[in-house]
């Protein structure tokens, strides 16, 4: 009943929304007289803020029309190239000579944690230069009808093997955050079975490989309650007319509201510093602040049985490190990896994935020669540094391409 009263709040919120953007309108209108002084300006400011905390936010686009290669500018478009129905994979195609080399073959996995698949379009546009890049594009539960059927960590790991097979031999793959343990036990399996498809290289990024080193607030809550406890609490029908409607979830503005509660003092400042920029009429700062939360409070739903699944397997239980992980009744076992080389990439600073839960990978995979493996930790970063901003494109990009490169296995 709660995710219903959810959007009985919002549908009875939206005649106030409307009416906020007409007099948001016209306030700023040039032939309002008010509008360029201070007091007009705080009315715009006020009727924006209410406005956009109270909206609803739709799945962005990537909007990633060009990139730079070479100093030349060359454009990409974006094509579907495999499609099920709880996840596409999304090519970015560039437009380069027919005579070029190759540049390696990436599958760049997005988190399923609740954030659209275009919380990494900084990530794609530090690659973009760099790789033939192929991306993640998770759907939202909520517009998947019941007949569709199940989607749990099992079927992700599914997933995962089956976009590899398409893209075929010599792919890299990159997992950031949540996917680092279904890529790490997809990687193990097809090793097992000997798959020619295995990826050239897999490259892990702030993920929860082994929770149970420097646990963060995230991993402690997770621990602190049992798995009956999230699902009595946190999993919800999707309501009607939703084309999901019936579907057991784990709904984006649940994992949103604990997303701002961990730092609500800083959502809080970000907010009144917006309804400040507007009053002074600084654009470029307030357009900022428009573009992060724009994709920060864009969410999407979970399937329970993923949730609860992953909840339990990676965060309770700790099955991978523990050898424990199983996958359709079959043991996932990650010393079966010998020739997949192993790339593993830390934050610092991160409080989601603490520091030294995504190296335990390395433990994990006795097996894998050391000319094989490398991890590295960037100072001086959080967790969405890992992969996004000034010091991932300048400092760790290089040697993810470096790396992709020395591994690269040609087709």
């Amino acid at each position: 009943m709660f995710y219903h009263l959810y959007e009985m709040n919002h549908a009875a919120m939206a005649p106030l929304r409307a009416s906020a953007d007409l007099m948001r309108q016209a306030c700023n209108n040039p032939l309002n007289p008010l509008s360029n002084t201070a007091f007009g300006r705080s009315l715009d400011a006020g009727f924006e803020v209410f406005e956009r905390m109270t909206r609803r936010y739709g799945k962005p686009e990537f909007d990633i029309a060009k990139t730079e290669i070479g100093g030349e500018t060359v454009d990409v478009s974006q094509e579907i190239v495999w499609s099920k129905p709880f996840c596409r994979l999304l090519h970015f195609n560039r437009n380069l000579p027919e005579d070029r080399r190759d540049d390696p073959k990436v599958l760049l996995v997005a988190p399923m944690s609740g954030h659209y698949a275009t919380l990494l379009r900084g990530t794609v546009e530090a690659l973009l230069p760099h790789a033939d890049l192929y991306v993640t594009d998770w759907i939202d539960a909520r517009t998947v009808a019941l007949t569709e059927g199940r989607f749990d960590l099992d079927d992700y790991i599914s997933y995962i093997i089956e976009m590899l097979h398409h893209l075929g031999d010599g792919t890299h793959v990159v997992a950031v955050c949540q996917p680092s343990v279904p890529v790490l036990a997809a990687v193990a399996l097809m090793e097992a079975d000997q798959d020619r498809f295995a990826p050239a290289s897999m490259t892990l990024m702030g993920g929860p490989i082994d929770t149970r080193i420097n646990p963060t607030a995230v991993n402690e809550l997770a621990k602190a309650k049992p798995i009956d406890w999230f699902r009595d609490n946190v999993v919800m029908s999707v309501p009607w007319p939703q084309p999901g409607f019936g579907r057991a979830v784990y709904p984006g503005f649940l994992q949103l509201s604990g997303f701002m509660s961990m730092n609500l003092d800083r959502h809080m400042t970000a907010h009144k510093d917006f309804y400040l920029n507007l009053v002074k009429n600084d654009g470029d700062s307030a357009e900022k602040h428009r573009e992060f939360y724009d994709e920060y409070l864009a969410v999407m739903d979970l399937t329970a049985e993923f949730y609860l699944q992953t909840v339990e397997t990676v965060f309770i239980e700790h099955a991978l490190p523990r050898g424990m992980m199983m996958h359709r009744g079959r043991a996932v076992d990650p010393t079966a990896i010998r020739t997949v080389a192993l790339f593993t990439v830390e934050g610092e600073n991160d409080d989601i994935s603490g520091v030294g839960q995504t190296r335990a990978a390395h433990d994990l995979c006795l097996n894998l020669p050391a000319d094989k493996r490398r991890h590295y930790m960037q100072p001086d970063v959080g967790h969405y540094g890992v992969f996004n901003g000034s010091r991932f494109r300048n400092e760790i990009v290089p040697q993810m391409i470096a790396f992709f490169q020395t591994h690269q296995r040609r087709p």
